[in-house]
């Protein structure tokens, strides 16, 4: 029987388990990533596991995220993650370079090899044929130190790409109707392969968007395979020596097959507050926009944004419209530069952000209380943009364009332009000298620490009997942005004491006061949730946070992969409900005891939860492999490790 694609590159990479879909393996990392809002964290984890150097044969750390500079903070973990990249062998990127994912995908991706990377928009790279996932900041730790990652050996998926895109439609539209088709729910353990004639066609920066847009259906990952266009691309980026060809067997099998015909597809958006709310572009009816973001590591590459610059050429931004333009990486900077595009966009009225995430994380560029704001970036959760009652839509460059132009919400179809083509270059002026690579006779150098950074907390092991107050009960697709805001408060990203203050800020101000009160009662806080918990971000702040102010297990109808990943590595339990009716049975404020707790883990059965508050009780599955069985009971895979010394 042939293989898919996903199949032969996990196949060459399997260190524990086997290649059966639903059971836990372990794999070799190649390459890892990591971003300076994750990062710190992810090193600061890394120093406690006492190794010399990484032992992958690449790892990059990106200064992209936080790289706005009002107060100490950012600057001091910037220095931090310069002297650690010194020190373990890890290369850097230099604030300015641009965004991880753009950068990685230009300069280090190769087809047919594993990344993993502190963010969950790593499958980015998977446009180049790479098995590129996103990961909690501890299991990226953990692949430098050259353990294994593990994960759910996952359920292939085909998306099957059918004819050519009429004009004026691109690659966002694709993965928009994708996230039609699949929501952002109910996908754990698939991966994405795409194919057909229609994804031949496809350039990489097109590809990019789609698996860079595949992580808000909650997938493991998704893959294009590597082909001609691939090769063009790394000649392109002058590593053709990195090309092979990578596809799938003619008789490989998928789990299911989905067939999309792009040329019947349409401009579509993204509606508050969901990536999968979608609808047409000509449904929202002419809606006036506020604000307009070009960039962010899905629509920033070169040919988005000459395609842009082309459509607003001679033009002038609309006098309601303030037009945001954050290109994907230098490079794409300067070689919009030297074509004269940067001009055109300028003469438009475009204000120039730097190269980094920026306005798609709400650090910047915040719109005004009420406003329509389109962007071309991956998620429109509530509050995400800075502006709690903004009305962020996700929309294509061509949209985008087409709004600053008119002041709303247009198809651009209705232009009456004709759709400008854009033509790569054979060759991009490459400029690597904002990378610093490291230097073996630099690996005692001095770790620069500011007053903000401190050691990663640890848990305790789990106790035998739980007694807990339901802290918090929150509904359906709660985001890791409801958990622990990101924006301005990210500056406190390695300070856990610090960052806790703020767990659940936007649903309930008083989680915190509370959580912490519950925990000098000497009680545990226990949190209940609905589907899809920890949708977004693989910010595995998420966990640690509500860890270190005493919560000891979340209750769940289900989880998305990461932030599970990431409860079981900081000793929390996940729990799911057998019955999605319990979740009617607990309100915020119940007493729960839950008890015989790791003898029931241990033998790998139900638990049973008692209110004591309403007398009733259910029970509750805990479903884990017997690695996480031994990270759970002993409170985290930090303490996992110590022991193991």
């Amino acid at each position: 029987m042939g293989q898919n694609i996903v199949e032969k590159i996990i196949a060459r990479h399997l260190m524990e388990g086997q290649l059966v879909p639903g059971g836990e393996i372990g794999i070799r990392i190649d390459q890892t990533l990591t971003q300076d809002a994750t990062g710190t964290m992810a090193y600061l984890q890394l120093e406690a596991m006492d190794v010399p150097r990484v032992k992958t044969d690449l790892s990059v750390s990106y200064i992209d995220h936080n790289t706005i500079q009002i107060g100490f903070e950012n600057a001091d973990d910037h220095r931090y993650l310069q002297s650690i990249a010194r020190k373990f062998g890890i290369v850097l990127s230099r604030a300015g370079n641009g965004i991880c994912h753009q950068v990685h995908l230009e300069r280090f991706g190769k087809p047919g090899i594993t990344l993993i990377g502190s963010d969950s928009h790593t499958p980015t790279c998977g446009a180049l044929g790479m098995l590129a996932m996103g990961a909690g900041g501890l299991d990226v730790a953990q692949a430098m130190a050259g353990e294994p990652f593990y994960l759910i050996c996952p359920r292939i998926v085909r998306i099957n790409l059918r004819g050519k895109l009429t004009s004026w439609v691109s690659a966002k539209d694709i993965i928009l109707k994708v996230l039609q088709i699949f929501t952002t729910k109910g996908n754990v353990g698939t991966v994405f392969e795409y194919g057909g004639e229609g994804a031949a066609a496809l350039s990489v920066p097109e590809r990019a968007t789609i698996t860079n847009m595949g992580a808000e259906c909650g997938v493991t990952t998704s893959i294009f395979p590597s082909d001609e266009m691939t090769r063009v691309f790394l000649r392109a980026q002058h590593r053709e020596a990195d090309f092979r060809e990578l596809q799938p067997d003619d008789d490989a099998i998928y789990a299911k097959v989905v067939e999309i015909d792009l040329a019947e597809l349409q401009p579509l958006t993204a509606r508050p507050h969901s990536p999968d709310n979608i609808g047409t572009v000509r449904d929202m009816k002419n809606i006036a926009v506020d604000q307009v973001c070009l960039g962010s590591c899905t629509n920033s590459s070169y040919k988005d944004l000459v395609r842009v610059a082309k459509i607003l050429k001679g033009r002038t931004a609309h006098p309601a419209v303030s037009f945001i333009l954050a290109p994907g990486s230098r490079q794409v900077l300067e070689n919009l530069a030297r074509g004269g595009y940067l001009a055109d966009l300028i003469a438009a009225g475009a204000r120039l952000m730097e190269n980094a995430c920026g306005f798609c994380i709400g650090n910047s560029q915040s719109p005004q209380s009420g406003a329509v704001s389109l962007r071309t970036s991956n998620r429109n959760f509530p509050g995400r943009s800075g502006t709690m009652d903004a009305d962020v839509y996700l929309v294509s460059p061509e949209t985008a364009a087409a709004a600053v132009i008119t002041g709303h919400f247009t198809d651009p179809r209705d232009l009456g332009m004709v759709y400008p083509p854009v033509e790569m270059p054979e060759k991009f002026l490459i400029d690597d000298s904002m990378f610093l690579r490291p230097d073996n006779a630099d690996r005692v150098s001095e770790i620069h620490r500011g007053p903000n950074i401190g050691a990663p907390p640890k848990n305790t092991a789990l106790p035998d009997t739980i007694a807990a107050e339901v802290t918090i009960k929150v509904g359906d697709k709660i985001t890791t942005d409801h958990i622990i805001p990101a924006g301005a408060r990210m500056k406190y990203r390695s300070n856990i004491p610090k960052y806790s203050e703020y767990v659940f800020e936007n649903v309930d101000p008083n989680f915190a006061h509370n959580a912490q009160k519950i925990k000098t009662a000497g009680k545990q806080n226990i949190i209940v949730a609905g589907v899809s918990y920890g949708q977004g971000s693989s910010r595995e702040h998420a966990a640690i946070c509500p860890m270190y102010l005493g919560v000891r297990a979340v209750i769940a109808l289900s989880f998305e992969r990461i932030h599970a990943a990431n409860l079981i590595n900081f000793g929390i339990l996940p729990l799911t409900f057998l019955h999605s009716g319990d979740y009617e049975k607990i309100d915020q404020g119940d007493d729960l005891e839950i008890a015989n707790v790791r003898k029931l883990i241990g033998a790998g059965t139900d638990l049973l939860i008692i209110n004591k508050t309403k007398g009733c009780s259910f029970s509750v599955a805990c479903d884990l492999s017997a690695r996480q069985k031994q990270i759970v009971l002993a409170g985290g895979a930090l303490n996992v490790r110590s022991e193991n010394k």
